[in-house]
């Protein structure tokens, strides 16, 4: 359904009034949730086409998804999935009749596409997590700066559209073009922000994987998760996934924007890691997901019965592939394989499940391992890094059996 201006007002179930995208819509201020950290109170609020999600901030608009959503849903369906917008100036009302996308700069022939002419190119569709770079970021100690959120700044969808690279070929890339910048329709409120520019290598940008996504679950993309395009870079933190993605531009160097050459930056250390009081390190541009496991179906410090008990959760890579997950009942001093669910390649969220039976009167530290066909696996202590990125440390959840 094409999203005008009517209908994504009758979509949010407003009436009698145009709301914009910043105040929220149906919150109370006694719907909270509390986030294990220090100040980690959120107020939940429905925005137009999602259920009641976490409000990190209402300018620009970032909402995380409740990780009970996770549990059971391989699929993280599209009014649940997380927001995270970098600049306030959102649009509120695309018209897919007048929108073009751009491709220019490098190119033998430039190119101003619209939505009709995306799907002339072959379809096709990926199964992939999108993950914030700061997801998990609240967890970080000692703490850093930026937005606080806990692990529901991610969701896995099948996503579908035009390959990246059948695009810039019908463009013709020339042979001096270095990387592949990228530009959306959000914009800045103030004179002197940057506006938000992404980066590919044209390596990367080429590969048969990057798509220029027009569904999202079978659906039309939620307007703010991009509609009507966005990029979707499977394995790359989703700062790279460019929403509303109108300009696309081929360059003859490494793009030095400040959001390549001054924010996203990670340390270039094994891991990302360094010690919280390094300085002067070097940095490169933030890249390819951690490996990461999460138990989706019991919550930390919940009471259980002493019986046996299902532990199910989910595990994802930067597209290697679950090869293993393994469960510890003791907080990590012995492990058992759990059993791997369907897979649903190597990019997507690959669920798991395990049995314990807990004893009356005792109390557990549930943790859980993930290992990705190239060795990679999760870390017994955290990382650290100045922007709270890469956080792929074993998760413990704790619980009592009554």
């Amino acid at each position: 359904m094409p999203y005008t201006r009517r209908s994504f007002v009758t979509s949010s179930a407003a009436t009698g009034a145009w709301l914009a995208l910043g105040a929220p819509l149906l919150a109370r201020a006694d719907d909270t949730v509390e986030l294990p950290f220090a100040n980690g109170s959120r107020q939940l609020a429905a925005y137009p086409q999602k259920r009641a999600l976490l409000v990190m901030t209402t300018r620009p608009v970032q909402l995380e998804t409740p990780f009970s959503v996770f549990d059971g849903n391989v699929f993280t369906p599209n009014y649940a999935f997380f927001v995270r917008w970098h600049l306030a100036g959102v649009p509120t009302t695309i018209d897919p009749v007048a929108f073009r996308l751009n491709v220019h700069g490098l190119v033998a022939r430039p190119l101003s596409l619209t939505l009709r002419d995306l799907r002339h190119f072959p379809t096709v569709e990926v199964d992939a997590v999108c993950q914030c770079s700061g997801n998990s970021r609240g967890f970080f100690a000692p703490r850093v700066p930026g937005g606080q959120w806990g692990n529901g700044a991610m969701g896995n969808a099948r996503w579908r559209g035009a390959r990246l690279r059948d695009i810039l070929r019908h463009a013709g890339v020339q042979s001096s073009a270095v990387q592949i910048r990228f530009r959306g329709l959000d914009a800045p409120v103030e004179a002197g922000t940057p506006p938000f520019l992404k980066a590919l290598d044209v390596d990367r940008a080429m590969s048969e994987d990057v798509i220029v996504a027009y569904e999202m679950n079978g659906e039309p993309l939620p307007l703010l998760n991009g509609y009507p395009v966005r990029l979707v870079v499977p394995g790359w933190y989703a700062t790279y996934w460019v929403k509303m993605l109108s300009d696309i531009e081929a360059i003859d160097h490494v793009d030095d924007n400040f959001w390549m050459k001054t924010a996203y930056r990670i340390p270039a250390t094994p891991g990302g890691n360094v010690d919280p009081a390094a300085t002067g390190f070097a940095t490169v541009p933030i890249n390819k997901l951690t490996i990461r496991s999460f138990i989706t179906n019991l919550t930390d410090g919940e009471k259980i019965a002493a019986k046996p008990t299902s532990v199910q959760g989910i595990a994802f890579n930067s597209g290697a592939g679950i090869k293993r997950v393994e469960f510890s009942s003791d907080g990590g001093t012995s492990w058992s394989d759990a059993a791997l669910g369907r897979d649903y390649g190597n990019y997507a969220f690959r669920p798991w499940s395990t049995r314990f039976v807990p004893k009356a009167g005792t109390s557990y530290v549930l943790a859980c391992r993930a290992t990705g066909n190239d060795g990679e696996t999760q870390t017994n202590l955290a990382v650290w890094n100045p922007g709270g990125y890469l956080r792929n440390v074993i998760e413990t959840t704790k619980v009592s059996a009554a």
